[in-house]
């Protein structure tokens, strides 16, 4: 009985990831086609090369961190000064753990 209910299951999960992925596929050929057309109403080169440009930068995970914690407790947010922070957090691990720095 289990076994009929999981291969049950399984048919379903199959038809849904079906249609999920025609919908999905609808939807990148609806704005491909909104993309080119609205490149073609333009007529702007410089559109042609910003566009796949902007499609790769969406497509990119953040990395890193826009704010830290100093020694201090305060919020640093500029780029300098986070890595100033962490210039200083690394000094002070190796110097308590006895790291060679050479390797």
């Amino acid at each position: 009985m289990e076994r009929e209910n999981t291969k049950e299951a399984h048919k379903e999960y199959k038809k849904n990831r079906q249609n999920a992925k025609r919908i999905i596929s609808s939807a990148k050929e609806k704005k491909l086609k909104e993309c080119t057309n609205e490149l073609k109403d333009c007529g702007c080169q410089n559109e042609i090369f910003r566009l796949p440009k902007q499609m790769v930068k969406e497509r990119h995970d953040i990395s890193g961190s826009n704010c830290i914690n100093g020694a201090s407790g305060k919020v640093i947010v500029d780029d300098k000064g986070i890595e100033d922070s962490w210039k200083e957090y690394m000094k002070l691990m190796s110097e308590e753990n006895g790291w060679d720095h050479r390797g």
